[in-house]
């Protein structure tokens, strides 16, 4: 089968790439001159060969904008970069699939939230997803192309981004601290898996949540990776962190702020079983898996 990847050199595109290659033709298309087509989605409207798939993981995230040019950033790349690739198209795959996040859900707590919930996420990240997917399910439904939106939560695997990479660096470094009793849960899927599923969904399409179905706590990651690399783990109370985070919101090096405080406080998991149901969604559990 011939797929066609964007964002390979990124986290998710990368275990995605290196899941598939073995047993497909993977075509990679990105920025970088080791991508097999060269392009600048954000800006460019690319050649694009002929594919069975499609797999849509390149995008902005990760960031919090601090200006409005990196706002409109993300607007620039998820959404326009979407319009571009499938401008692109010159012959219909039999699959479109397009890596979105939870966050178009805009909760920060919550418990098996479903596809069904309202998308009520403001940041420009959110927004600028939620344009996305309407792109993608338009254009498919146009050109008559099955199309399949996956909403992912935190994305595990060898050398993480965002909050979890954070959190393996803090640990290695012996500066990490539990928030409170580390109870609350959080939704997390191994990136690998995503990428197995992928090639057995010819004429499937809808919005699906992926987890790993067992949203395991903080505690209960913390001491994985903890015990990865023998490490301990110390804990700290709630009020002190938050009275550091303040000055995090106004020094950018500061290694902690509000927004990731709040990260910590709640659990917020997401519901998987429609994807169980239709897709037959069976995951491995993250904890000791990466």
């Amino acid at each position: 089968m011939i797929i066609l990847l964007t964002g390979a050199s990124g986290f998710l595109g990368h275990e995605i790439f290196d899941t598939l290659k073995s047993e497909h033709e993977v075509i990679t298309l990105g920025r970088s001159d080791s991508n097999n087509i060269k392009s600048d989605l954000s800006h460019e409207i690319p050649n694009l060969p002929k594919s069975d798939i499609i797999i849509h993981a390149a995008g902005k995230a990760h960031t919090i904008p601090k200006t409005p040019e990196e706002e409109k950033d993300f607007f620039q790349v998820n959404e326009e970069g979407t319009k571009n690739l499938l401008k692109g198209v010159k012959e219909l795959p039999k699959l479109f699939v397009l890596i979105s996040t939870v966050a178009v859900y805009g909760v920060e707590q919550g418990e098996n939230i479903s596809e069904s919930y309202a998308l009520k996420g403001v940041t420009p990240y959110a927004l600028s997803k939620i344009k996305a997917e309407k792109v993608v399910q338009e254009w498919g439904e146009n050109m008559g192309v099955n199309v399949l939106i996956f909403r992912l939560p935190l994305i595990a695997g060898p050398n993480p981004p965002g909050n979890l990479g954070a959190m393996i660096k803090a640990i290695n470094g012996g500066y990490y601290f539990r928030l409170g009793n580390g109870l609350v849960r959080k939704s997390m899927v191994l990136g690998r898996d995503i990428a197995k599923v992928i090639p057995g969904l010819l004429g499937k399409s809808g919005i699906y949540n992926l987890t790993d179905g067992i949203h395991p706590s903080l505690k209960e990651l913390d001491q994985y990776l903890a015990s990865l690399k023998s490490k301990k783990v110390k804990n700290l109370p709630i009020r002190p962190l938050e009275i550091a985070a303040k000055i995090g919101d106004l020094v950018p090096m500061f290694p902690l702020n509000s927004y990731r405080v709040n990260k910590l406080k709640y659990s917020l998991t997401f519901s998987d079983e429609k994807a169980r149901k239709e897709l037959n969604w069976n995951p491995s559990p993250v904890i000791g898996n990466f």
